[in-house]
């Protein structure tokens, strides 16, 4: 009796010092002898809790085991520093070819976490920022995941690439860990049903529909061809923008792959030019776009470049010159534009730094994590989940709001052109 009362009185105790410890980030795992481990929390559809600790019954020698926990336990939690940082993590290709756009997510994260530790933190509590490599690889995008789930971050921007972003995903889902993505478009992403996975960029079914609509009202009479570089954003957006032109009773000359990180592409440009094609629409990289149309330039070819979203960074301009002038591409209407990213488009400024392409919504992606964690009131993921899809949040990005699959519920996409340089709305 005297060992089932003082575990009793232990029990609210108990509740109080986990419920401290897991919104500072140091959830404590320790299984008792005789009993199972704590399950990883889960978000997928019916976000099933991790099982409640207070609600066991112990009995026997087991009960000292408890009380032992409990003090070490209880021990840990009061001296730690009231000022416990909240871990977050951002993932993507902050080395290789695709640097340019992991630096233009690098330093959104960075000045929109900056921000928001200026204002006082999250719930009291400062944020400290983590980032990764996943080179837009698959598999290390898993590997970057597991580590910045060993980490204790709660929240994660990215990934930047899709191919990236949907089997970390999985990771994220098993451990508790939201996600939002600034830049993956794919579909897919979302269809997955996870409930910890969000963007704050449209889709490439939408994407495509805008290029294939286009597409086809400016050239039906031309040869258009659509290449791919195989990659799970490059195809799927060249596949949607392909049905799309399909659906308005164009055919496209030719449909091919080709592959991606090659530093020249004359032999591909040179069937092209073959061919008579007119038009080029590339599902991919900015980098192999740059290189082709620089090929086609050397050979006096004069072939129209259509692309997506990707070819919003500077390097695209660097490396292709002169031959880049006229590329039209699509992407959501520029965010530095907004007059409530003024401040913040003036900060980077200072720095040196433009905030083009994905750098700003890397910084919504943090901002509206920060504001749904305050409506929450918690770090909770089940409770933050919810305020991000009952609530709106006004961001760099103007107003948005998501769906219940974690898509914005507008998704506008615009065209752009490559002008002296720079790129600039399409008239």
């Amino acid at each position: 009796m005297m060992q089932t009362g003082l575990a009793r009185s232990f029990g609210s105790s108990i509740g109080a010092m986990f419920e401290r410890l897991r919104m500072r980030g140091c959830l404590l795992r320790l299984p008792l002898a005789g009993s199972r481990p704590p399950r990883t929390l889960r978000l997928r559809k019916g976000l099933s809790r991790r099982p409640d600790w207070r609600k066991r019954r112990f009995g026997g020698a087991s009960t000292h085991r408890i009380i032992t926990v409990a003090i070490v336990a209880l021990a840990a939690a009061f001296s730690l520093p009231a000022g416990a940082e909240v871990l977050i993590g951002a993932a993507g290709p902050v080395t290789g070819q695709l640097a340019w756009v992991g630096g233009q997510m690098e330093r959104g994260a960075e000045m929109a976490v900056a921000e928001v530790n200026e204002a006082g933190g999250v719930l009291g509590q400062q944020v400290r920022l983590i980032t990764v490599d996943d080179f837009c690889d698959p598999e290390q995008a898993m590997a970057a995941a597991q580590k910045l789930v060993a980490d204790g971050v709660v929240f994660v921007v990215g990934h930047m690439c899709s191919e990236s972003s949907i089997p970390a995903s999985k990771v994220y889902e098993a451990a508790g860990i939201l996600q939002i993505s600034p830049s993956s478009t794919n579909p897919m992403l979302t269809e997955q049903g996870r409930a910890n996975v969000f963007r704050v960029i449209g889709r490439d079914d939408a994407q495509g529909t805008v290029a294939g609509n286009y597409l086809a009202d400016h050239w039906a009479d031309k040869k258009i061809a659509i290449l791919h570089d195989r990659t799970t954003y490059g195809k799927g957006l060249a596949d949607e923008t392909r049905k799309q032109l399909n659906q308005r009773g164009v055919t496209e000359a030719i449909y091919e792959a080709y592959d991606p990180g090659k530093t020249d592409y004359s032999s591909e440009i040179a069937a092209l030019e073959a061919t008579d094609i007119s038009v080029l629409y590339l599902g991919g990289r900015y980098d192999a776009a740059a290189l082709m149309l620089r090929a086609a330039h050397d050979r006096g070819y004069a072939l129209q470049l259509v692309s997506g979203d990707a070819m919003s960074t500077e390097e695209f301009g660097l490396i292709a010159g002169p031959a880049a002038e006229g590329t039209l591409f699509t992407f959501v209407p520029d965010p530095r534009r907004n007059p409530e990213a003024a401040l913040v488009v003036e900060q980077f400024r200072s720095e040196n730094f433009e905030p083009e392409g994905y750098t700003l919504l890397s910084y919504g992606a943090v901002q509206v994590w920060a504001r749904a964690v305050e409506k929450a009131g918690s770090l909770e993921p089940q409770a933050v989940v919810a305020s991000l899809r009952n609530n709106q949040f006004e961001t760099v990005l103007g107003r948005i709001d998501f769906d219940d699959k974690g898509d914005l519920t507008t998704q506008s996409w615009v065209w752009y052109v490559w002008r002296s340089g720079a790129y600039v709305p399409a008239e």
